[in-house]
């Protein structure tokens, strides 16, 4: 049995990719990793071609082909080349950040299904959907799709509302839960050396992570996030490390916090707007604790089994969190300085502690974290094998 286009599957990658956000470039690197290795596996090869909002970059980042995301003539073109088309990962069907992600998301399918190409949702959060005229045509692509797999179980209960058999959902982890470090790459510093380059005053704190972004207008939520952080300081003698997870806005809320830290900003630094994502990934294995609003801060953090602790924006810092066992603590509404330094202290003082708790559903979610990869290739590799039966009749 062969798969198409001289031994390979060529499968078209439709995400928020090209846009430097380092989740969202973490998901696409661990689409690909995965998608490589289960290949590789069936003994056959992955060509990808992805959509993206800046294709050279993308080119030179992962060594791949790439389309203008926006072109849909060139979109059509490569699906039409292709063996399939894989929406996500990451939260693409959602309507809080404005009204063009969903029309978008679902047209690229449509154009797949147009091309008569199989599409596949890999690992997607759904929602939030606040405008019901969105949830029929979502039903409808989902329903169309030839495999559906969402992270967690709240998306695969809102699909199932929008009526979407709920058998056709597979649940599975957020993809960078499988993303490893890059190849020779040193583990964690874990005597909890300091993260700086060159080391210096400071070397020997403990290194705290912190990933903050904007969200409330009048930043009430950065300004109760400065007081915790202060709030730590004053209690265990620590190195605060700024990780902006997404260039220029990031970096921006980051020294926003830092200029709030009173005479512990001295203690603060930030750590460069890494572009490639395993080099964000080596920046929270160096922590002995991440504090994070962004989701993939604390994903990264958990792939790294350092001790973590989620400030919640969105459902979808509490569904992570709930997989791990674990609450947040504090949103952007409510977060006691007091019970925050007492818990970060805590987990400073026994790390080991929190990953004996932790260690069986991280490791849980590293092994699930490979099934959509799995499942495709299965999929284009049976109709392949069809084909060919069909053929020899």
């Amino acid at each position: 049995m062969k798969a198409n286009h001289g031994g390979k599957l060529r499968l078209v990658l439709s995400g928020y990719y090209g846009f430097r956000n380092s989740g969202d470039e973490a998901v696409l690197l661990s689409i690909l990793t995965a998608l490589e290795k289960e290949a590789k596996a069936a003994g056959v090869e992955v060509e990808p071609i992805v959509l993206s909002g800046d294709p050279a970059w993308t080119e030179k980042q992962y060594g791949v082909r790439a389309v203008p995301r926006m072109k849909l003539g060139e979109v059509r073109k490569a699906l039409k080349t292709s063996d399939g088309l894989i929406s996500g990962g990451g939260s693409l069907l959602q309507d809080a950040t404005g009204l063009g992600s969903i029309p978008y998301y679902l047209g690229v399918m449509e154009i797949a299904r147009m091309c008569g190409k199989p599409t596949f949702v890999y690992a997607q959060g759904i929602g939030p959907v606040n405008r019901p005229m969105f949830r029929p045509f979502i039903a409808r692509a989902f329903r169309k799709a030839a495999y559906v797999s969402v992270r967690d179980d709240e998306s695969a209960g809102l699909l199932a509302e929008f009526g979407v058999a709920r058998d056709r959902i597979e649940v599975v982890p957020d993809p960078v839960m499988g993303l490893p470090l890059p190849e020779g790459a040193a583990s964690r510093a874990g005597n909890g050396a300091s993260a700086a380059a060159g080391g210096g005053e400071g070397a020997d704190k403990p290194v705290v992570g912190v990933s903050v972004r904007f969200w409330r207008s009048d930043r009430a939520d950065l300004d109760r996030a400065a007081g915790a952080l202060q709030a730590l300081a004053e209690r265990r003698s620590v190195r605060l490390r700024f990780l902006p997870f997404h260039r220029g806005s990031d970096e921006d809320a980051s020294l926003y916090v830092m200029e709030r830290l009173g005479r512990f900003a001295e203690e603060a630094e930030i750590a460069p707007a890494h572009e490639a994502p395993q080099d964000m990934l080596r920046e929270a294995d160096r922590c002995s604790l991440l504090v994070g609003m962004r989701l993939h801060s604390l994903i990264y953090a958990a792939n790294r089994e350092v001790p973590l602790l989620g400030l919640s924006y969105d459902p979808k810092i509490d569904q992570f969190l709930a997989r791990l066992g674990m609450k947040a603590i504090g949103t952007t509404e409510s977060l006691d300085a007091g019970r925050f330094a007492e818990a970060a202290a805590r987990m400073l003082d026994d790390p080991q502690g929190w990953r004996q708790k932790a260690h069986g559903a991280i490791w849980r979610l590293r092994e699930q974290a490979a099934k959509p990869a799995q499942r495709i290739v299965q999929t284009l590799l049976q109709v392949d094998s069809a084909k060919e039966l069909e053929v020899t009749r």
